[in-house]
């Protein structure tokens, strides 16, 4: 497994692939939704399976008011709990400590709050409903 950078125009729409099956196809995100106007701020990142030599999972990462912001995480479901998850975070976590970021927070869907919760995060909000899929606030203190 490895994970890529975007760099490029054929990687953002891997990127935008991935998330269309993901939250569009499989949980219902609205498409109007799924895709902002961060888009062109935010780092994006691909992760690829060993034996794959497309995509599997990709996310995003963006700085807001100082914090490291995790976005867009998600993984095709015939890769979910193979590590890869944890690759993808740990991966966006080393890019904000490059940065010099020491704080990151994510929206995560309470399904996966204890997911988040083996990776060090910390539930700071009440759920809330984002895109009508429950979600909490979760942050970490990063090492820098």
């Amino acid at each position: 497994m490895h994970v890529d950078k975007v760099t490029n125009e054929a990687g953002l729409q891997e990127a935008f692939r991935i998330r269309r099956e993901v939250f569009v196809e499989e949980q219902g995100v609205p498409l109007a939704d799924e895709f902002d106007q961060y888009e062109s701020q935010a780092e994006h990142i691909l992760v690829f399976h060993e034996a794959e030599e497309a995509a599997v999972g990709t996310a995003r990462l963006r700085v807001v008011d100082g914090w490291a912001k995790l976005e867009r995480i998600c993984l095709l479901a015939p890769y979910r709990r193979s590590g890869l998850g944890s690759v993808i975070i740990g991966t966006l976590e080393a890019m904000a400590a490059e940065q010099g970021l020491r704080q990151a927070k994510l929206h995560g869907q309470k399904q996966a709050e204890g997911f988040y919760q083996k990776l060090g995060y910390e539930t700071s909000s009440p759920v809330f409903m984002e895109d009508g899929i429950p979600h909490v606030i979760m942050v970490k203190s990063l090492q820098v």
